[in-house]
């Protein structure tokens, strides 16, 4: 079993979609493994997004995603990365594949519905951000 991290963005929780997400991600076979509901912080957001600090589009990533409530989420399930990226659909909801979160829930690229981890050290590090070993079993 592999596990991945997602959050479901504020955009998607301010619309009232965050139910369906979840009961999306468990009709397509993934284990919720942890689920929290937060409020980030600028500073956590900036924090958490340090990879993307050099690149222009960082100070409106870090203020939406501190604009309002999200959910991270530990998922498992084999190959979860790529499964989650799969369920998830393209970045641009205009370009994902009908089914996908982001093509049923997206707004626009900036307000996409859900993020997911890309890579297994992406997926260690984003899970050990937000979630300690007491609290994945």
């Amino acid at each position: 079993m592999e596990r991945t991290f997602g959050i479901v963005k504020p955009d998607a929780v301010a619309a009232g979609n965050a139910g369906k997400i979840l009961e999306s991600i468990e009709a397509n076979g993934f284990k919720i493994v942890g689920l929290k509901r937060i409020l980030m912080s600028k500073k956590v957001a900036q924090q958490f997004y340090v990879e993307h600090k050099e690149r222009p589009f960082y100070e409106d990533l870090t203020s939406f995603m501190s604009s309002g409530p999200c959910i991270v989420m530990a998922l498992e399930k084999e190959n979860a990365i790529k499964s989650w990226r799969d369920l998830m659909g393209a970045t641009n909801p205009a370009a994902a594949a009908e089914g996908t979160l982001r093509k049923k829930f997206g707004e626009s690229i900036d307000n996409n519905a859900v993020h997911g981890s890309d890579a297994q050290e992406t997926a260690v590090r984003e899970l050990s951000f937000f979630f300690s070993g007491t609290e994945l079993n």
